[in-house]
């Protein structure tokens, strides 16, 4: 599981964010505005920043695979080894000479 420290997003109507874009820029600036059409999400706003990290990230094995023609993608895929006291291999006493 992911954990991130995004900002929450605020949401705002068509109606406010076309009375009041400057307001809504602001908004922007503290994490993303999401923006609804009749109680609908439609549009997302965000600063170029932000937008940039989140589109500059690589895309992981389940985004690649939710793709359309996702089996094509072609990519490396390290598996990271697990270590410390919490991860040791199994040890087995079985005798299996009986």
């Amino acid at each position: 599981m992911n954990i991130s420290t995004r900002p929450p997003a605020t949401t705002i109507s068509s109606r406010r964010f076309n009375q009041n874009r400057s307001a809504a820029k602001k908004l922007a600036e503290q994490g993303p505005v999401i923006i609804t059409d009749r109680g609908r999400p439609t549009h997302v706003l965000m600063t170029h920043e932000e937008y940039q990290r989140i589109s500059s990230r690589p895309m992981s094995l389940l985004e690649a695979l939710a793709q359309p023609g996702g089996d094509e993608y072609d990519f490396d895929f390290d598996i990271p080894k697990l270590e410390g006291p919490l991860f040791k291999p199994a040890e087995f006493d079985i005798d299996f000479e009986d």
